[in-house]
């Protein structure tokens, strides 16, 4: 059961929050505000997230979902009009969700990655475009032949230039 919240701190299983949740301690609660979840869970043994905003359904994430679309530089690249293509992370896992001031987390996942900054607004719009980019998602992984096994499987950005643009 996730703890309420207590005067202006969040409660992470009843530690402050500037201590980071582990994936075992699985519950925050938040307060509820405009666009910001009332409770974040990690489940499954850090397979999923679900983050929970007032008056909506529940969004479940699978942690290669959002890794594969983490908000970092990394990934979303620096104004491409595709996000950067990551395959192998099928078997990726959340270890810690860590708050950022009152506006985001930053999730820290089994392969290393912990730059992302995900927003409440980001959740939240992933949570409603979820469908929509997971199938992009795979027809961009099957259009350059990459797997979402393959933990090597990094689509360098020169493959993003028109061919017509590469010079011999």
């Amino acid at each position: 059961m996730c703890a309420p919240l207590r005067g202006l701190f969040l409660l992470w299983s009843g530690l402050r929050y500037s201590q980071p949740l582990m994936a075992s301690q699985a519950c925050i609660s938040v307060s509820v505000m405009q666009k910001v979840p009332k409770t974040l869970r990690v489940q499954q043994q850090g397979s999923r997230l679900q983050v929970e905003f007032a008056d909506v359904a529940p969004f479940v994430f699978e942690a290669e979902f959002l890794r594969v679309f983490s908000p970092s530089a990394e990934v979303q690249g620096h104004g491409q009009v595709e996000t950067q293509l990551v395959g192998g992370k099928r078997d990726v896992t959340i270890k810690q969700v860590v708050p950022v001031g009152r506006y985001a987390v930053r999730l820290v996942f089994s392969d290393g990655h912990d730059t992302g900054l995900y927003t409440w607004d980001t959740l939240q719009d992933y949570g409603q475009r979820q469908v929509a980019m997971w199938q992009r998602y795979l027809e961009r992984i099957a259009e350059q032949g990459m797997s979402r096994l393959d933990a090597v499987n990094v689509m360098p950005l020169s493959a993003l230039r028109p061919k017509n643009a590469l010079r011999d």
